[in-house]
């Protein structure tokens, strides 16, 4: 695997403007499955993830191809319902296309996915919505198999807001007969953006980005134009980058609402945090934090994001103080603390909880990012060591994050590829 090389106690200073948001791109990608024409999507970034659900659409009939920035998915001569395993092992993602090919050919087969290991992440819950839809499923050699002779809508509760099987079910209740009913759906800004791209290809959908959302079915969505949200979770990473290094930056096309819980965080350690406006916010980080204690618990949004926990632990280790991280979402998401004691950064940690002991020094040493979100939070204490860091598993970090090394030079961080 390749390597980030970070030689850290640069200042960062600049401007950024925020990509478009993977995880709005993928599920509308898959959505366009059901369009009888072309669809044209903006801002869709340039990503490992993406590239395997171009290949994924490609697979299974689709004509997918990039005109300058727009990228380009023709679904019409979409006629086989096989995922292929390997695609389906690089990216959990991929089993966004089982509802879509579910409500347009009648059936989908897809293997269990992969993906980043933080946790167990089970697929029952999108299988449940989806035979609650008037799917029959069944397990042949570890391949999921679904079918359905037309879905009808219902009402479908679900035991844990699933962000992913909000998405599914939301995606095959667009074409099923009659009002689909989803309970404790749910809120993030992606269900939100995934609705409106639905609503832009005919279906009608109300409520998303409340814990219910409903959906009436229509007999056929149409191609249409559409422009994917910025990244919520790149525009927190810079955030964090520029308050563990310190320095001044101006982060563009971010909205600002879609991150509830880091700004006020931020400004509680004596960062300041500035709202330009809607789409722009400003961020000075001191070169130096007073001592305090932070208590931080992930939850699904509005609360703190999971997916931003990594990159604030890595912040913290620069602020003074016995600081608490309650991981409340995944199980497994705390491997990243065994990897920053490799940088002298003092934590204790299992599976869920982390106390991590800030305001010591960093050195450089070489270190592996075990998921894509742990990788950039080690790119951050890279960014505050003394010396160099090796971060192995480039590919991984990527998944997420367009030209990371290339953008973070830009602003002052000495990032370069191995």
């Amino acid at each position: 695997m390749g390597q980030f090389v970070v030689r850290g106690g640069r200042r960062l200073e600049g401007t950024l403007r925020v990509k478009g948001a993977k995880n709005a791109a993928l599920p509308i990608m898959a959505a366009a499955i059901m369009a009888n024409d072309i669809v044209v999507l903006n801002e869709v970034p340039r990503l490992r993830d993406i590239d395997v659900m171009i290949q994924v659409l490609q697979a299974l009939g689709a004509k997918v191809w990039w005109e300058s920035a727009q990228l380009m998915i023709d679904p019409t001569s979409i006629d086989q319902y096989v995922v292929p395993a390997e695609l389906m092992q690089q990216m959990r993602a991929s089993l966004f296309v089982s509802g879509p090919l579910l409500a347009r050919l009648g059936q989908a087969m897809v293997f269990q996915p992969g993906g980043c290991n933080i946790g167990d992440r089970p697929i029952d819950l999108h299988v449940d919505g989806l035979t609650k839809l008037g799917a029959s499923s069944c397990t042949q050699q570890g391949q999921l198999i679904l079918q359905a002779n037309g879905l009808t809508g219902t009402d479908v509760h679900l035991s844990y807001p699933s962000v992913g099987a909000t998405e599914n079910i939301m995606m095959a209740a667009a074409l099923a007969n009659g009002e689909t009913r989803i309970r404790n759906a749910a809120m993030e800004p992606e269900i939100v953006d995934l609705a409106q791209f639905l609503e832009m290809m005919g279906a009608t959908i109300r409520g998303a980005g409340t814990s219910e959302v409903r959906i009436y079915g229509q007999p056929r969505l149409s191609g249409t134009e559409y422009t994917i949200i910025p990244d919520r979770i790149e525009a927190g990473s810079f955030a964090l980058a520029v308050a563990a290094a310190s320095g001044h930056l101006r982060i563009e096309n971010c909205l600002v609402d879609h991150l509830p819980g880091l700004w006020g965080r931020l400004r509680e350690v004596g960062v300041k945090v500035h709202e330009v406006d809607a789409e722009t916010i400003e961020i000075i980080a001191p070169e130096q934090y007073r001592r305090m204690s932070v208590s931080l618990n992930t939850n699904p949004y509005p609360g703190f994001a999971t997916d931003l926990q990594p990159q604030f632990m890595a912040f913290l280790l620069k602020v003074p103080g016995v600081h608490l991280i309650s991981e409340r979402v995944f199980e497994n998401r705390l491997g990243h603390a065994r990897e920053l004691r490799r940088m002298g950064a003092q934590i204790a940690a299992d599976q869920r909880v982390a106390l991590i002991y800030g305001g010591h020094s960093l050195y450089g040493a070489k270190v592996s990012a075990m998921d894509l979100r742990a990788g950039a939070g080690l790119l951050i204490a890279g960014l505050q060591a003394n010396d160099q860091t090796v971060i192995e598993g480039r590919e991984i970090i990527e998944r997420g994050y367009e030209n990371f090394a290339g953008r973070l030079s830009a602003i002052g961080a000495d990032v370069t590829l191995a």
